[in-house]
């Protein structure tokens, strides 16, 4: 475990989100910069057993071309202390049509505050716990608002009290543009799936729901998270949030 100094991190995203421009073809600009801003009651991990019990806020960002791009997925607790820093790189290999795959991978930052003994006295440190993961996603395309699909991620911890393998494999489907009265439109995305961490494992039951309207920046959200069956260490047998969602979406036309 070792102390973390939050300031390197933030300025090293500073100086590689820009320089993402110059990937490939040095002559070509960002094509696109997109992302939300969440507030939630409750924040909830990328694995949605796990929850920070407390109000957060979510930074998701993307920058980059039509395949290749980066995208940091900040979270901090609401009073301002960093929860996890995932710094994901996604790539489309098949990017349109009826079947859709993406692959990804970060090194991802996972803190927590400890109480530990420094020069013979005790204090509140924030430690953080080193991961690296891979990601593989399938889809297909029912039609134009509706899709089925696989999610697996694999993660490696590199620190103790940490889980050093963790296999993530989700079955999903997601049916957007749910007209509702007015201008209003909803988003369901129910999906099972699978956890196992090191000798211990689950199943679990979620679902996800964001009401928006057309051409309007904030929308609502919310996640419901049920435990099937399992012996995972933190997992809880019933999860929930409600967040408001400001997202955000520039284009940018490439140039010689």
């Amino acid at each position: 475990m070792k102390k973390l100094n939050v300031l390197p991190v933030i300025v090293l995203l500073h100086f590689f989100v820009p320089g993402f421009s110059q990937t490939g073809d040095s002559s070509k600009t960002i094509s696109h910069f997109s992302g939300s801003i969440s507030v939630t009651h409750n924040g909830i991990s990328l694995v949605p057993t796990f929850s920070l019990g407390k109000p957060a806020t979510i930074f998701l960002l993307s920058v980059g071309g039509k395949r290749l791009s980066f995208e940091p997925d900040l979270r901090f607790a609401l009073e301002g202390k960093p929860w996890s820093f995932l710094f994901w790189w996604r790539y489309k290999v098949v990017p349109s049509g009826k079947f859709r795959l993406t692959v990804g991978a970060h090194p991802a930052l996972n803190f927590r505050t400890m109480r530990l003994f420094v020069n013979g006295d005790s204090a509140n440190v924030i430690v953080a716990r080193r991961f690296l993961a891979g990601e593989i996603v399938p889809n297909y395309m029912l039609s134009k608002n509706v899709s089925v699909g696989v999610y697996y991620l694999f993660s490696k911890g590199f620190d103790i009290n940490v889980p050093r393998n963790s296999h993530f494999l989700t079955i999903n489907s997601s049916i957007s543009n749910i007209k509702l009265p007015g201008e209003l439109y909803m988003k369901l995305t129910p999906q099972f799936y699978y956890l196992k961490q090191d000798v211990r494992d689950g199943f679990y039951f979620s679902s996800s729901m964001s009401l928006a309207k057309k051409n309007f920046p904030l929308s609502v959200s919310a996640i419901i998270n049920k435990t099937v069956s399992g012996n995972i260490l933190g997992s809880k047998n019933f999860v929930w949030n409600t967040s408001l969602v400001y997202s955000f979406n520039k284009n940018y036309a490439r140039t010689k």
